[in-house]
């Protein structure tokens, strides 16, 4: 058998991959992806290096995206890209798609289409956005993660099956930040692409939050900003902080356990994965959602966590310094309070196993035997 995966949220895709190999080592899988996060840079994705790290052949797609965007290159590309995916797709000859929505996903699940491949396509997000609303309507089946987005898709074709966490989160294996025990630690995470402004806000911040935190820092790897070479220099001009500082570019499997571990409050956007691990861990965290993204889905997974009890928002329009600071200060005033309680129901649904997916696709292949 052979599988195309594609998709803007490769992080659910990795367990369905090591879900694969282990019940079905014979699979064949390929890549459609994007290699770099923006026009100019240079730096692979996260996406990228963690894909070929499995030893699963990377083709970089050139698609375009028509979601409120007036670029003209951008429009051009779409139709490129449904060509690109056309004759990859009759190269490769797989057996069936696995889509994990995205802007890339639109052409690799148009192009099966056409050429009568089959398709299954997963939602991660609690408001469908506009790239699953499209593939929807050529896919095979449809795959959500929340009761909530069903509401979205076809009812004959949708299925529930809740979101595929990474299990390296829930167990620390490694020792690499070494924290000053006397204070709280501050997780910042600003996504694989990394957050340009809450960057450069952490950096504005950072004297003040080492007064009275530890921080792990993700940034991401950009080389338009070089946001990993400022914050450096930043930290190394600060005055003997009280709170140890650890930037990282990426924080990868081995020490994603240890960093969640020894966070008391986690500060993040609210895509996705981010959510359903922060909800499955019940860590307490503040939010600053992308206010552009489509449907305003990131709003609406923070307002889970919300209404969980677990989370702050901060609307990035109010994102500042000052605001950062007071933030943080807030919730990790508030952990000496009262425990915080989730509801068990959410939890539930967020942490379905990666096997429901593999079930669902290969019930495409009634023909397929081990």
């Amino acid at each position: 058998m052979k599988l195309v995966i594609t998709g803007g949220h490769h992080s659910s895709a990795l367990p369905v991959i090591r879900q694969l190999r282990a019940e079905h080592p014979e699979v064949r899988m390929y890549w459609f992806g994007h290699k770099f996060s923006a026009q100019g840079d240079t730096h692979p994705t996260l996406e990228f290096h963690e894909i070929t790290a499995l030893s699963i052949p990377f083709y970089h797609i050139h698609a375009g995206k028509f979601y409120r965007t007036v670029n003209l290159w951008r429009l051009i590309k779409i139709p490129l890209g449904v060509c690109q995916c056309l004759f990859l797709l009759a190269k490769l000859k797989p057996d069936a798609i696995l889509s994990f929505g995205g802007y890339i996903a639109v052409p690799t699940v148009l192009a099966g289409w056409i050429l009568g491949i089959p398709a299954v396509t997963h939602e991660q997000t609690v408001v469908a956005g506009w790239a699953n609303r499209v593939v929807a309507k050529f896919a095979t089946k449809v795959l959500v993660s929340w009761p909530q987005s069903a509401k979205y898709f076809p009812k004959a074709k949708t299925v529930v099956v809740g979101l595929p966490l990474r299990q390296e989160i829930f167990k620390a294996v490694s020792q690499s930040f070494e924290l000053n025990t006397a204070l709280p630690t501050v997780y910042i995470t600003t996504g694989k692409i990394g957050s340009h402004i809450i960057n450069q806000v952490v950096g504005e911040a950072l004297g003040d939050l080492l007064a009275m935190c530890n921080v792990i820092h993700q940034c991401g790897d950009n080389s338009v900003y070089a946001d990993f070479e400022v914050l450096t220099g930043l930290a190394q001009a600060l005055d003997k902080p009280h709170g140890r500082y650890y930037l990282r570019k990426f924080i990868y499997a081995d020490e994603i356990g240890e960093a969640f571990a020894k966070s008391a409050v986690v500060v993040a956007r609210a895509g996705a994965h981010t959510t359903g691990e922060l909800l499955a861990l019940t860590k307490r965290c503040i939010l600053i959602p992308i206010p552009w993204v489509s449907h305003n889905e990131q709003y609406e997974n923070a307002r889970v966590l919300v209404e969980a009890g677990l989370g702050l928002l901060l609307p990035e329009a109010l994102l500042s310094k000052e605001s950062l600071v007071a933030a943080v200060t807030k919730v990790l005033g508030e952990l000496s309070g009262p425990g915080v309680s989730t509801g068990s129901k959410l939890r539930t649904v967020t942490t379905a196993p990666a096997d429901l997916i593999v079930r669902q696709l290969l019930l495409l292949l009634p023909n397929y035997h081990d």
